[in-house]
């Protein structure tokens, strides 16, 4: 297909066991690097890779370069399998003590003058010391519902749970502002990993293995706060459940301004305006709103989550996101990748919901503000669920991560007792221990589940007429200001189902260089080969996914490195191209690419860890 027949669209989305840990030094292998985004600082090319030690440690080791060090240590720096970048003298992330060890927000708010909400995100402190995370022995499981579908008592409830909860003093731990400062705190700048031996570097939980546990215990305390407020045991959050048609507009409850003439405790006036009733949202977004029907768009979004739970999310890494650990600077990185569902359909609502008109986006559109508006909670509460159902498919590669440097990763909250709490990612992977679950469907069968993109029909394909350079002609890094088009050699063909059971074929797009400052997007098409006339689009099986982030940087022209990569197993056999050597890969820029340049594309097999 020529470059003429990609479709301009005009949206398609696709950004320890003791309080204070100290680093252990030692060498691990078969981890990659994690997509680190920061929100603060700004990469130093000549010190952006040093080991800032412990002054115990600096009696052993001064301070070195990581990557001359990890050479150092026999070379094992020196493996290029994709799933295999070793890091070294690595230690989990650590929260600090927030209530002590905490400064104001300033990542990834450009206008902060302009910023509607406050800037300061550290919670009070009560004097208390932290104590360490027991699993409830709640005797009931609290069941949490589709939002689309709650009953007028669960929907009361959760009314009156978060009116008592924005009823608060404003400086209680539990009030509606300091819960929704936690995720300004946590994502723009508000902790450094001074508790493993670097106070300079900031702590960051998006855009790494760090997300779904993160957030899975930021709705695990709030849940249980609301529920300590309106006195019920078993209270439970409503879940946006836009992965099935029915649920895909915002939930009705959340739309009026006011209920029987009093201030609805789920509204919030930072959305966008054109969303907020009977539109189905999309979970391709971009900043601009696609002209199709809505019977087209849900079925593009059914797409994108399948893409989300099983194309893209095929093996550990690319659906949790890349390996970060202490010492790694959130933006002078080596190797990042962000993890399937959360550059997918979790940005993309983030876009979708928050009002473009606000100066940062606010408040869904922006890290620091997505806590004031209600919805973000039970947006939430389904990226969540999303992490549930990619291991209850129970695929090849659905495993969770098994490296101490995940397990051992540590947050700090309040609690419904308001108590601090340290909990770790190791205790957050049983929904059982803790005590929640989501209502479904027994006899559902998921409606995405079947929407793997159609075959495409081999009478719409052609023979690729025009000369596609291969990669090793091109000169790399390149710009990415107009549609790039490559071939690139693969590393098998016509693999037999055994063998693709045992290693995905990813494509790896790597050294994208962008403008952190700006949102940027650009679509990726393999084996596009068309006819004049045939478009392809983000619904079809041509389309591996995109490359998005939300402006993550208050400072102009600050460049970030990132990757991406993409599940080409079924899309090779889905575009009747799985015997070719070499595959067609087309980038096409959407928005903020002016400056964007890619430094590497390559074709990978990722073997898989049995379930």
């Amino acid at each position: 297909m020529s470059s003429s027949s990609l479709l301009p669209l005009t949206s398609s989305f696709t950004s320890l066991p003791s309080t204070n840990t100290h680093r252990a030094i030692k060498t691990r292998t078969n981890q990659t690097h994690g997509f680190r985004v920061s929100c603060s600082h700004a990469p130093d090319n000549n010190n952006d890779n040093k080991l800032i030690l412990p002054e115990a440690q600096k009696l052993v080791l001064p301070n070195v370069d990581r990557r001359n060090l990890l050479v150092g240590l026999g070379g094992l720096y020196t493996a290029t399998n994709l799933t295999s970048m070793p890091s070294a003298l690595a230690a989990p992330i650590t929260a600090p003590d927030i209530t002590s060890i905490c400064k104001d927000a300033s990542a990834g708010i450009r206008n902060k003058d302009q910023a509607v909400r406050t800037l300061k995100c550290c919670p009070p402190s009560l004097g208390k010391p932290i104590k360490d995370f027991v699993f409830p022995t709640d005797k009931k499981v609290r069941m949490r519902w589709p939002a689309q579908a709650g009953t007028k008592e669960q929907v009361d409830k959760y009314r009156a749970a978060i009116q008592a909860m924005r009823d608060l003093p404003e400086d209680h731990p539990h009030s509606f502002v300091n819960q929704a400062k936690i995720h300004c705190a946590y994502c723009n700048g508000g902790y450094t990993q001074v508790d493993s031996g670097f106070p300079d570097i900031d702590i960051q939980i998006h855009n790494s293995w760090l997300f779904f546990p993160f957030h899975r215990w930021y709705l695990y305390f709030y849940e249980r706060i609301l529920g300590k407020l309106i006195k019920d045991p078993d209270f439970a959050l409503p879940f946006w459940k836009w992965d099935e048609p029915a649920g895909m507009p915002i939930p009705e409850m959340f739309v009026p301004e006011t209920i029987d003439g009093k201030p609805n405790s789920l509204y919030d006036v930072y959305r966008n305006a054109d969303h907020i009733k009977d539109r189905i949202v999309d979970l391709d977004y971009d900043g601009k709103d696609k002209d199709i029907p809505d019977k087209q768009q849900v079925l593009c979004n059914l797409s994108t989550v399948y893409r989300d739970l099983v194309r893209n999310g095929g093996d550990t890494l690319s659906f949790f996101g890349g390996v970060y650990v202490a010492g790694d600077d959130p933006v002078g990185n080596g190797d990042p990748s962000v993890g399937s569902v959360e550059a997918g359909s979790h940005t993309a609502v983030h876009r979708w919901v928050g009002d473009s008109k606000q100066p940062n986006g606010e408040d869904m559109g922006n890290f620091y503000s997505a806590g004031y508006d209600p919805a973000f909670y039970i947006h939430h509460t389904n990226v969540d669920r999303m992490w549930k159902l990619w291991k209850d498919l129970r695929l090849p590669g659905h495993v969770d991560p098994t490296e101490k440097d995940w397990l051992d990763a540590s947050y700090v909250f309040y609690d419904e007792n308001e108590d601090l709490v340290r909990v770790y990612n190791r205790d957050s992977v049983s929904l059982d221990k803790l005590k929640y679950n989501y209502i479904e469907n027994s006899k559902e069968v998921f409606p995405w589940r079947k929407s793997r993109p159609a075959k495409r029909n081999k009478n719409l394909q052609t023979a690729t007429t025009t000369e596609v350079k291969k990669v090793d002609q091109i000169k790399f890094p390149v710009k990415l200001d107009k549609i790039l088009k490559v071939s690139v050699k693969r590393p098998a063909v016509n693999r037999s189902d055994e063998e693709k059971a045992k290693a995905n074929e990813v494509l790896v797009i790597k050294g994208i260089r962008y403008d952190s400052g700006k949102f940027v997007k650009f679509d990726v098409f393999v084996n596009d080969k068309l006819k004049d006339g045939v478009f392809t689009t983000p619904c079809d099986p041509e389309y591996a996914g995109g490359f998005a982030q939300i402006p993550h940087s208050g400072m102009k022209n600050m460049f970030m490195g990132s990757s991406a990569r993409f599940g080409l197993t079924e899309l090779l056999e889905d575009t009747n191209t799985d015997g070719d050597e070499y595959a067609t890969v087309t980038l096409v820029p959407r928005t903020g690419c002016e400056d964007l340049t890619v430094g590497k594309i390559e074709i990978a097999l990722v073997p898989v860890a049995a379930v």
